[in-house]
């Protein structure tokens, strides 16, 4: 038995890093269409944020490629490092927004890179607005950042997403393994793509379905459990 049921999402795919595709869903279809209207921005900066595993990361480095820009963490923003970084950069990639420790330096940079028509992406948990930021004129900016929340697909989107990878490959599987699949991986789109390939490779090389059996292999999920 294969599994057939009709898609109603439309997940289309995108190069990230030139290395694989990224997955456009429901839940980051805001933050990759403010991506794509890149350098056509309202504002000089963007802040992308969302809990772990959801993609921004991995957004990220898609508009780093597109860009040009450095990725940094917010922990490398200091008094000595900002001019160099506004010099040798039009774009700046700052993951982990919310651990600045120099509040006054990314101040500093953030007017620099204003003042240079250049343009910041903030990468973090949550959004700027959020943060624990005691310097007023800092504050004031981060709240007014564009701010857009990337969700965790629930179990109902990564089955959506499983089913089409595998479909997208010509692969037949049965809907046991997908709920096996759904229950025991990690809710992330990156995690279904790498299960997905791995599946693939192994079931091509044995010269056998894709079964339960094969995907507790790859999940490296004990037999008895």
């Amino acid at each position: 038995m294969t599994v057939k049921r009709q898609l109603t999402l439309d997940l289309g795919h995108r190069p990230a890093s030139g290395r694989e595709d990224f997955l456009v869903a429901p839940g980051n279809k805001s933050a990759v269409t403010h991506i794509d209207l890149w350098p056509e921005w309202t504002g000089h900066a963007l802040a992308i944020f969302g809990p772990p595993g959801c993609g921004k990361s991995h957004l990220a480095h898609v508009f780093a490629t597109r860009s040009g820009a450095k990725v940094i963490e917010a922990s490398d923003i200091t008094t000595s490092s900002v001019s160099v970084l506004v010099e040798q950069n039009a774009s700046l990639v700052i993951e982990s927004g919310e651990l600045v420790t120099d509040p006054r330096a990314l101040l500093h940079l953030f007017n620099a890179m204003k003042e240079k028509d250049g343009y910041l992406l903030f990468i973090s948990r949550d959004p700027p607005s959020r943060w624990k930021v005691a310097l007023p004129d800092l504050k004031s900016r981060l709240t007014a950042i564009h701010a857009l929340r990337i969700e965790v697909p629930d179990d109902a989107m990564i089955e959506a997403v499983l089913i089409k990878l595998f479909s997208d490959r010509q692969l037949k599987v049965t809907p046991e393994v997908i709920s096996y699949m759904v229950q025991r991986m990690d809710r992330a789109f990156a995690s279904a793509r790498r299960i997905v390939n791995l599946a693939d490779l192994e079931s091509l090389a044995g010269q056998r379905p894709i079964s339960v059996p094969l995907i507790k292999r790859i999940l490296n999920v004990p037999a008895d459990s």
